[in-house]
């Protein structure tokens, strides 16, 4: 098991890791993935390391949900993409061991992957 001060999103959270953050609160952080699969790739971490959904309370669940619906509507402004995917990966498809969301867009026309710098500017553009 992954401690805390071990994990990758934990240090992101504390802010000794940088990151491009769309959004924070009290109980999330949403950054850009380093390592998207789409423009506009990004991930809902909650701040209390939590290692997999079965130990997620109902708050925060439906937190993490409710930033996921703002994020999408976000996407969907800045970017037009022609839907969305929500991932959790869980067991041995959860490379990094703090459980998180993935909100990927997706496009009709394929879309060549380009720095996720410059979609995080269109992004944080139309806020």
């Amino acid at each position: 098991m992954v401690k805390k001060m071990d994990c990758l999103f934990c240090k992101i959270i504390e802010g000794s890791i940088p990151s491009r953050t769309l959004y924070e609160d009290d109980i999330v952080k949403v950054i850009m993935d380093v390592n998207p699969n789409a423009n506009g790739h990004v991930l809902v971490l909650p701040k209390k390391h939590i290692t997999d959904f079965e130990e997620l309370d109902g708050e925060t669940i439906a937190h993490i949900h409710g930033v996921a619906k703002d994020m999408k509507k976000l996407l969907y402004k800045a970017l037009n993409p022609d839907g969305l995917v929500l991932v959790n990966n869980y067991g041995i498809t959860q490379v990094i061991k703090h459980y998180h969301l993935h909100l990927i867009p997706v496009y009709k026309k394929k879309q060549e992957i380009i720095d996720r710098n410059v979609i995080y500017e269109k992004i944080m553009n139309v806020k």
